[in-house]
């Protein structure tokens, strides 16, 4: 599957203070793909512009849970600003259970996917600088 050791990806995944259901529900979908390896730079409660370009800085991908744009939309917007600043990849996943995603973040997106996990890992991997990973 690998030539030498696998690729750890490093993401930003957005989450929200005491809104985790989406945010568990997209771990637990990465972590269900085994020889996918990921690291999350994201640090609950650190919002500011200058804390989210810390945290986006050494990341590979941003991946932005867009059910939360209507929980907090000055954050997740925020989110796609400090990304698209620092000019990092952005694979946004729709709200859970939904097929459009809200307000104009779509705009930003290199990807907008749906809940399959395969489907997520690949846009991951293709929004990334890296191209060894296998499925």
């Amino acid at each position: 599957m690998f030539d030498d050791e696998p690729q750890q990806y490093k993401l930003f995944i957005s989450q929200l203070e005491g809104s985790t259901e989406e945010y568990d529900k997209l771990v637990e979908k990465l972590k269900s793909i085994d020889s996918f390896i990921y690291e999350n730079h994201s640090i609950l409660g650190k919002t500011s512009k200058e804390e989210l370009k810390d945290q986006m800085k050494p990341v590979d991908v941003v991946v932005i849970l867009s059910g939360f744009y209507s929980k907090d939309a000055d954050l997740i917007q925020r989110e796609i600003d400090v990304a698209v600043e620092l000019k990092k990849p952005i694979v946004i996943v729709r709200p859970y259970g939904l097929e459009v995603v809200p307000g104009s973040i779509e705009e930003a997106a290199n990807e907008v996917i749906g809940w399959n996990a395969h489907c997520i890992i690949d846009s991951i991997v293709e929004s990334s600088p890296y191209e060894n990973y296998e499925d």
